[in-house]
């Protein structure tokens, strides 16, 4: 489902080149979940990124099911994002003048797919928020932000789903709702996330662990 091969950021702070990422290799199989982890300043949220083409690397490809997204322009990388990965960013990126529904609707409306679009109050009601449907992402706490923000994600029934640190500002009763959430969506989608989080990352089946923008290790188990 996925395939990076040579996978290089860098970065050019005046007159000196930072390498973020260098030399990843990395193929995760349709229906994984997979823990990216790693201390602060490792990459972890490089690679996301350049997994869900939101950046160019600087050396190396990514594949997403046989497509090369280095060689497609913005607009093609936007529709393919558009139908085939959905995105949970770690500071949820909402827009604050849109209602919780409205929110969650916006990736269908971009497509121009208002038949999907009517699906984002069967899924505000699946992650617990019917009655904060129209509320506006001021009104909601945290927790409740990020569960927008997966349902969102979620609405166009995506292949992949990739989480920046999706419980990394959440107490821990709201933590283990979305982590129930990600691994419920983890039923029909291959899941990527960033985490610090060691529990949630001992319930992936693969922790990819990055260490001064290389794989340091990685560790296989049984999902739980």
């Amino acid at each position: 489902m996925i395939e990076v091969v040579g996978l290089g950021r860098d970065h050019t702070d005046g007159a000196r080149k930072l390498t973020v990422l260098d030399g990843i290799d990395l193929a995760i199989a349709d229906g994984e979940l997979v823990a990216v982890t790693g201390p602060s300043g490792s990459g972890k949220s490089t690679l996301l990124g350049l997994i869900a083409g939101l950046d160019r690397p600087t050396r190396g490809t990514v594949v997403i099911d046989g497509q090369d997204l280095g060689t497609m322009s913005e607009d093609q990388l936007a529709r393919f994002r558009g139908r085939n990965l959905g995105f949970v960013f770690q500071s949820f990126q909402l827009i604050p003048t849109l209602t919780a529904l409205e929110n969650v609707r916006v990736p269908a409306e971009l497509l121009g797919d208002f038949a999907v679009a009517r699906r984002a109050g069967e899924l505000l009601e699946r992650v617990g928020l019917e009655d904060r449907a129209h509320h506006y992402p001021a009104q909601l706490s945290g927790g409740e932000l990020q569960r927008v923000a997966l349902a969102r994600a979620s609405l166009t029934r995506p292949r992949i789903l990739l989480a920046d640190e999706p419980t990394g500002n959440l107490d821990s009763a709201s933590g283990a709702l979305v982590l129930g959430l990600l691994l419920d969506l983890n039923r029909a989608s291959t899941v990527v996330l960033v985490t610090h989080n060691p529990d949630i990352a001992a319930r992936a089946g693969r922790e990819v662990r990055l260490r001064d923008g290389t794989v340091a290790e990685i560790v296989a188990r049984s999902a739980a």
